[in-house]
């Protein structure tokens, strides 16, 4: 029965992966569609304040699908773990929160055949970051080489 309840953990833990995933794949996507669309339009000399407010929106946008996605989890482990260990969506989330960014304060933990998700929500939560970080560095790249082209146009 034990081996019922494992496998039934990660079967669960790899949906709420995919749809995770999915989630971070999506608002990336539109969001570089979002930026190269911007740098289409934009003149060649479009300034220090436009490069600073298109990382900061990048950050915050990539913030907000990380909410999101620990949103999801948080709902996923109230409905499927429910009472006694989570009282409530707020208990939830902040599990979800501190799990997700591996943090792990370890107030609240998971027994049974539901701590397995935990440890793949720690695992979703590093590769989404690892990929936001990338996205991150890829739009710093940009920007400089962007400002470095407009600095040093060709002779």
């Amino acid at each position: 029965m034990v081996g019922y309840r494992m496998l039934n953990s990660i079967i669960v833990g790899l949906l709420m992966a995919a749809a995770t995933i999915a989630v971070h794949g999506c608002g990336t996507t539109l969001w570089i569609r979002f930026l190269m669309d911007q740098a289409r339009r934009a003149n060649s000399h479009s300034g220090r304040l436009r490069s600073l407010l298109i990382l900061c929106a990048t950050a915050v946008v990539l913030l907000t699908l990380h909410i999101v996605e620990v949103l999801i989890w948080g709902v996923a482990y109230l409905w499927l773990v429910g009472q006694p260990r989570f009282a409530d969506l707020e208990t939830a989330i902040y599990f979800s929160t501190v799990t997700y960014s591996s943090l792990g304060f370890g107030d609240i933990v998971i027994a049974g055949p539901w701590r397995l998700l935990s440890a793949i929500q720690a695992m979703v939560g590093l590769l989404a970051f690892g990929w936001s970080s990338a996205l991150l560095f890829a739009v710093v790249q940009r920007i400089l080489a962007t400002n470095e082209r407009d600095n040093h146009p060709p002779k």
